[in-house]
């Protein structure tokens, strides 16, 4: 999990990077930023834990309405985007090579955990 947090902050840092460096602030002083951004997670990791510890019992509810917001966005939106900007054809076989990678990788990583 911290490696997987680790990798999500790279674009995070570059998205700070990229706004400071064009405005002429040095390497250094836009690298502490960057670092600066992503102080506040380590930080409020045990409130946040705390929270959820305290309101386990509406974790289904809230996990539910990420699911389907995640739902909402990818076939509405994304999928629609991806229709408008290649065609049907491409967007479904991509989506279907797509699918079935994830899959694939679900199951490796589903049989590693069992054994």
């Amino acid at each position: 999990i911290s490696a997987s947090l680790a990798v999500h902050n790279v674009p995070e840092g570059l998205a700070v990077a990229i706004v400071l460096l064009p405005r002429k602030i040095s390497k250094l002083t836009a690298a502490l930023w960057c670092i600066v951004t992503s102080l506040p997670q380590p930080l409020m990791a045990v409130p946040a834990f705390l929270f959820v510890d305290t309101f386990i019992p509406f974790l289904p509810v809230g996990l539910g309405f990420a699911g389907g917001a995640m739902a909402w966005v990818a076939f509405c939106e994304l999928l629609m985007e991806a229709i408008e900007d290649t065609n049907v054809m491409t967007t479904g076989i991509v989506s279907t090579i797509s699918l079935c990678a994830m899959l694939y990788m679900q199951e490796i990583i589903d049989g590693e955990s069992r054994s």
